[in-house]
């Protein structure tokens, strides 16, 4: 659950960054990929830490 969420937050954080620096559509797709892929990662390491704290 927290890789989803978290992938959906990334994505929507890129497609912000890239729209502030002025992207096209592409820019927005490239950036809003990027940042989902890292955040996932990241949400998947917190599941990882909580699933075994409990």
């Amino acid at each position: 659950m927290f890789v989803a969420i978290a992938a959906l937050i990334g994505a929507f954080i890129g497609a912000l960054r890239a729209r502030k620096a002025g992207g096209k559509a592409l820019d927005l797709a490239q950036y809003a990929a990027a940042h989902g892929v890292i955040f996932a990662i990241i949400g998947l390491f917190v599941n990882i830490a909580l699933i075994r704290l409990i």
